[in-house]
């Protein structure tokens, strides 16, 4: 493994030829060791936020949830800007940059902000601002450090290591409380400290954007526009946002998991442990078969792992409780591990490099958008008809979903035999 260098500081180079080609590349190592430590630091914090806003200083759950999701909603519209300022002269790393820097200050906004609403309100609002800013950036980086042929392992392994720290994130943190008799200042300053540690790692081990094109080059602007007209990312676009319109959220198929086996409260928070863990040993496998026989058909296959889930929910299965336990989460993974990078593998070569940032973020906030609309159809319909009408009504979306991201998802191929497209990046060869 190595950290690319191509003699300009400012440019990460793709992976050599020969047998490095098939090796991950140094700056995807380097970003998933950012991505493993922030997320280390953020799932500190969010882990035990709800116990601290409800329990700690007595918001209600209105309250909680009322903040939570307005700036989820709000994080999802601000990743376009990140993505765009990225593109804008080849600045991947520093809008990055910014947005972990800002994620690890939150950490002490929280900590002075005391029992102040509207302090409490700012520090989770710059939390979900740099996570939004630093999410396209980060990908086009290993995009463009990556050849086509090898994006679904290089997401893979980024997402697998990511998904370590998200694990790690809430051990630490209660382990933390465990040890301080619950003093959630000690979790805030250990977080922000951690926080420092991802950026300093961005700075000193992550090479920089995509060096910026001559003078009399397009507008990036107009970059981002040829990409949005480009047929290929349109259908994935709009692949991507009709299947996550009957996404149901993690935390109804948790609920609706606790309810099917009637397991205590306590075990709620385990769940998604669970799921994690099965995403976090599937991701590189998922990443390799999609290299190898297209991005396209893991990512309906993924969706397929999903409607296992809602399925399973739907049956009536009796006896011990992992004969339903088990299946769900592992399926759950499985569903994560094929869509998530893979989506972002199978986008990425059909964007122009000098607006690859643009993008990707307009994919993820197409899909965010989608989602968010589905989890609240599906809250409105549990309440209105119960649980079981509305976990079927999400299975018929999901199959029809299907239907239509089958006929719109395109057929790319990757390797040295594709054909190459404009702004990609140029293979470098080895030099002694």
């Amino acid at each position: 493994m190595y950290l690319a260098t191509t003699g300009r500081r400012d440019a990460p180079a793709p992976p050599r030829n020969g047998g490095a080609g098939r090796r991950v590349p140094g700056t995807v190592l380097a970003l998933g060791t950012v991505s493993l430590v922030t997320d280390i630091s953020s799932e500190m914090v969010t882990a035990v936020l709800p116990l601290y806003l409800v329990l700690g200083l007595g918001l209600s759950p209105l309250q909680f949830g009322f903040l939570d999701g307005l700036f989820n909603g709000a994080a999802s519209v601000v990743r376009l800007l990140g993505g765009h300022a990225a593109d804008r002269g080849g600045r991947h790393k520093r809008v990055a940059g910014i947005g972990y820097a800002l994620s690890a200050c939150s950490r002490l906004g929280l900590l002075l902000a005391g029992g102040a609403t509207a302090g409490i309100a700012t520090a989770i609002a710059t939390d979900r601002v740099g996570k939004g800013i630093r999410t396209a950036p980060r990908d086009a980086l290993i995009t463009l450090s990556s050849r086509p042929e090898v994006l679904g392992r290089s997401f893979g392994v980024h997402r697998a290591m990511d998904t370590t720290g998200a694990l790690l994130g809430p051990l630490a943190a209660f382990a933390l409380l465990w040890a301080t008799a619950d003093a959630y200042d000690a979790v805030f300053v250990v977080s922000f400290c951690v926080g420092l540690l991802g950026l300093l790692i961005l700075v000193l081990y992550v090479p920089g954007g995509h060096p910026a094109p001559p003078t009399n080059s397009t507008p990036r602007t107009r970059k981002t526009c040829e990409a949005i007209r480009d047929p290929a990312f349109r259908r994935i676009l709009a692949a991507a946002a009709l299947l996550g319109v009957a996404t149901v959220g993690d935390a109804f198929v948790y609920l609706l998991l606790q309810r099917s086996l009637g397991l205590p409260v306590g075990w709620f928070p385990l769940l998604p442990l669970g799921a994690a863990a099965c995403y976090l040993l599937l991701a590189v496998p998922a990443g390799r078969i999609a290299d190898r026989v297209g991005r396209r058909l893991p990512f309906l296959y993924g969706h397929v792992a999903l409607l296992g889930v809602y399925a399973m929910l739907l049956a009536p299965i009796g006896g011990p409780v992992p004969l339903l336990l088990v299946p769900v989460l592992v399926l759950l993974g499985v569903f994560y591990a094929t869509t998530d990078g893979v989506l972002m593998a199978l986008a990425g070569p059909v964007l122009p490099a000098d607006g690859r940032a643009g993008g990707l973020a307009l994919l993820q906030t197409g899909q965010a958008l989608a989602r968010m609309l589905a989890a609240a159809g599906f809250g409105a319909a549990w309440t209105v008809w119960g649980p079981r009408p509305a976990l079927w009504a999400a299975t018929s979306a999901l199959l029809a979903a299907l239907a239509g991201g089958w006929a719109l998802l395109p057929r790319i191929p990757y390797g040295p035999s594709a054909p190459k497209r404009p702004g990609a990046p140029i293979p470098e060869r080895r030099t002694a």
